[in-house]
């Protein structure tokens, strides 16, 4: 019974590690991505003020504001240049 609890627990441990995971933006190749500066000049078309701008996972990911100045932590396809989710 309690290799049973055990197990309970660590998993429920680990369930809010896998809630926080970054989404999946693309498959494709890196060679195929959205050069940083083009990608940085696309967000900030969109009305953002990035604070950060890096990769995560296959995503390009900004820290910063949005349009009407609230905190931003917005996932891009790198691709695209599509917004895949939006956190914060």
């Amino acid at each position: 019974m309690k290799l049973k609890l055990i197990a309970a627990l660590a998993i429920l441990s680990l369930t809010p590690a896998l809630a926080l995971a970054s989404p999946s933006c693309t498959g494709e190749p890196k060679s195929k991505w959205m050069p940083e500066a083009a990608m940085k000049a696309k967000i900030e078309a969109m009305g953002y003020k990035i604070k950060t701008l890096e990769i995560t996972g296959n995503c390009y990911e900004i820290y910063g504001r949005d349009k009407n100045g609230e905190r931003a932590e917005v996932y891009f396809n790198p691709v695209s240049g599509d917004i895949v989710q939006k956190g914060d």
